[in-house]
């Protein structure tokens, strides 16, 4: 059962989770799991292999029905819509590894990304702002996306995403794989992200790095919300003694 201290839950939350149950088959993954997130925030969800963690993204952004409870975002009830229905609402999800077309040009990544976008009308602009954004990827608009770094192709996913126009953006694992330079700028990208206006939901393997950047934590164990804090009241949370092996908040523990 979720539990915060006094005046750390969300007042004006995008996103709502219920009592989701999910699941693959007959395995039950997520477990009543209940939590909010916070509107103009960063939140991030962090908890030990296996704990529901990606389960989490793949429920709320229609990729994995839920069995039973609801989800809410900006008020509105959206369990089981379809991703489509959730692009066009302000959803979006960079997922966890590689997703670009690596023979393409970073622009024509972005454009092909573009496209789901209900706003084609203003596609071009944002694309123009999205380079302008990154300066790394304006530099390499040109090139085959196959030739860039691991760092620099998460920011391309990022960008791409951005082009929707999210409201929210979910984004699972964003520093798996990058150096600690790339992991830096991909997090201050994120914190620019927040500034202006976008609502992000995290999963991250670097739980202190993680919860440092965010405005709230999420701690879940086995399906379920064990703390849900601000994150620098989590960061110091004893009871992350007995969720993370005895040893504290791990930098891999998540």
């Amino acid at each position: 059962m979720a539990t915060e201290a006094d005046g750390s839950h969300p007042k004006d939350p995008i996103l709502r989770l219920q009592d989701v149950v999910a699941g693959y088959g007959k395995m039950t993954v997520l477990n009543r799991t209940a939590f909010t997130v916070a509107r103009g925030a960063i939140t991030t969800i962090i908890g030990p292999n296996g704990a529901g963690k990606s389960t989490v993204f793949k429920a709320v952004f229609g990729l994995l029905p839920a069995k039973s409870g609801r989800v809410f975002f900006d008020g509105r009830d959206v369990t089981n819509l379809p991703p489509r229905r959730l692009l066009d609402l302000g959803i979006c999800l960079v997922p966890q590894g590689r997703n670009i077309f690596p023979q393409l040009s970073v622009r024509h990544n972005m454009e092909l990304g573009g496209v789901a976008s209900k706003n084609i009308k203003g596609l071009a602009d944002r694309l123009e702002e999205g380079l302008d954004r990154f300066p790394v990827l304006r530099r390499k608009a040109d090139v085959q996306a196959s030739t860039l770094s691991g760092g620099e192709q998460k920011l391309l996913e990022i960008a791409r995403a951005l082009l929707l126009d999210p409201m929210l953006m979910l984004i699972d694992e964003p520093s798996i794989g990058l150096s600690p330079l790339m992991v830096q700028e991909t997090f201050a990208i994120l914190k620019d992200l927040r500034a202006s206006g976008v609502s992000l939901l995290m999963v991250e393997q670097n739980a202190r790095a993680a919860l440092e950047l965010s405005d709230y934590g999420i701690v879940l164990e086995q399906g379920r919300t064990r703390i849900e804090d601000r994150a620098d009241a989590i960061l110091i949370d004893p009871r992350l003694q007995q969720l993370f092996l005895g040893g504290g908040l791990a930098d891999d523990a998540a």
